[in-house]
């Protein structure tokens, strides 16, 4: 499913940039490379372009933008890239946490200054990690929203979108790429030149061969993100001698409701909430971060876990559209006592008070969270939930630009690679995943990937 080959005799038709994936990466890519005077072709191979983007809660993190002005937040692209780099540790190549960094703030500006697209900044918490509030969304705070906002966008500027067409086989000379084998669902083929290549197509979460390879911890857990996620540009980048880089890195969640399958926003933790096992004790800082609960949630007795929080917090939650999903369907217990939220999940009802009552009023508690916050009241509200890998963090290599390196650090003069196909910002395992990651690079990678132009250079064969 991910070959390469030499250039066909033929082509059916050529295309100046063609871009293989119709998520928030592929869509940005699509409205830059048309703004730099290229003629685009997006490919997708659902029916309808969604990807993991639709899973998500569509939140980007920028800083420095008007929005934060607007809200009287001061932030910058240094603290930005400095959080970055602490939550990973200093795993991240610097010179892409800066060029993200950086572009993060004038691309949200150009959705929303040139495309209408509505962008707010989130106000009422914070995430874990960032020093300041700059995760910026669309009215709903979902992914939902913000990929068919994208679509109708690229639609609208006359950009051709091509669905129900898988890639399956990249065509080259030497180390540059010539066209893609197109496969359609009735099995028939299309052969596309063109003159410079954008991967799109995310990252390598379906493909559980890859997932068992390089991240063996997180292998038996539900798979939350899109299953067309299969690897193809790892897999067609090393066949073509591009350089990998922390394929062991993703994002997990450890906020998943059970078994509902609804993604419950982190604010139900960030606020105040706690998580607890099936024996009504706490097993871990929860401040840590999303992405380290998914390991943290299936390390318990049933790989599961309820998230324990109050009326305060779910008000706070409800600007998100799967909280309110999530609500609706029943996911969520509430309670005026801890007692009666215990049975209401079948835990021990004297555990839980006893949990409750050990946070501390304020420093450190035995776990290491900082409790100088507020503090659960009742009503109580609680949700079972589950451990999740979302999406991969690890991928090919590449600049700043998004443009492909090989193995000799050599680059490719018109492959590129943004979003999930390219190895983020997020160290080398799940914990250095900064809340917004993977749409970070979606669209600061997507943009530059589309704006740039293909190099006339010939690195010569793969190695």
């Amino acid at each position: 499913m991910a070959d390469i080959a030499p250039t066909p005799a033929t082509f059916d038709f050529t295309v100046e940039t063609l871009i293989i994936g119709g998520g928030a990466c592929g869509m940005v890519a699509a409205l830059a490379a048309q703004e730099a005077g290229q003629a685009v072709l997006v490919v997708e191979a659902d029916a309808v372009p969604q990807g993991s983007t639709a899973l998500s809660a569509g939140l980007i993190p920028a800083a420095g933008t008007r929005f934060q002005r607007a809200a009287g937040i001061e932030d910058s692209a240094g603290h930005f890239g400095a959080d970055i780099q602490a939550k990973a540790k200093g795993e991240n190549d610097a010179a892409l946490v800066t060029a993200l960094a950086e572009g993060a703030a004038p691309t949200i500006e150009w959705l929303a200054d040139r495309y209408g697209l509505p962008f707010s900044v989130v106000t009422d918490f914070d995430y874990p990690g960032h020093s300041r509030r700059r995760m910026h969304g669309l009215p709903s705070r979902a992914g939902r929203e913000l990929i068919d906002r994208l679509r109708s966008t690229v639609e609208a500027q006359g950009i051709d979108i091509i669905c129900d067409r898988r890639a399956t086989v990249l065509h080259h000379e030497g180390r540059r790429i010539t066209g893609a084998t197109l496969t359609r669902p009735d099995g028939g083929v299309e052969y596309v030149g063109c003159d410079k290549l954008v991967l799109a197509c995310n990252g390598f979460g379906g493909n559980r061969a890859m997932v068992g390879q390089h991240m063996p911890a997180i292998e038996d857990a539900l798979w939350f993100g899109h299953d067309g996620n299969r690897g193809e540009a790892v897999l067609w980048g090393q066949a073509l001698g591009a350089a990998t880089h922390h394929l062991g890195a993703y994002q997990g969640h450890g906020n998943v409701a059970h078994p509902h399958g609804i993604l419950i926003t982190w604010a139900t933790v960030t606020e105040g909430g706690v998580q607890v096992n099936r024996d009504g004790r706490r097993f871990w800082d929860e401040s840590q971060g999303y992405s380290e609960a998914a390991r943290a949630v299936l390390d318990q007795p049933g790989g599961k876990a309820v998230t324990v929080f109050d009326a305060r917090i779910a008000d706070i939650a409800r600007q998100f559209e799967d909280f309110r999903d999530a609500e609706a369907q029943g996911a969520l217990h509430r309670a005026d006592t801890p007692e009666a939220l215990a049975r209401a999940f079948n835990l021990p009802p004297d555990a839980l008070v006893e949990t409750l009552a050990a946070i501390p009023a304020k420093g450190r508690d035995a776990f290491g969270r900082d409790w100088s916050g507020q503090h659960l009241v009742p009503p109580y509200l609680g949700v079972r939930v589950t451990g999740a890998l979302f999406h991969t963090q690890g991928g090919l290599r590449t600049d700043g630009t998004g443009r492909v390196q090989g193995t000799d650090g050599a680059p490719f003069p018109n492959l590129f690679a943004a979003g999930g196909a390219a190895c983020g910002v997020s160290g080398a395992g799940d914990s250095g995943y900064l809340s917004g990651n993977g749409l970070l690079a979606a669209i600061v990678l997507g943009r530059a990937a589309g704006a740039a132009r293909a190099s006339q250079m010939d690195t010569g064969n793969p190695d």
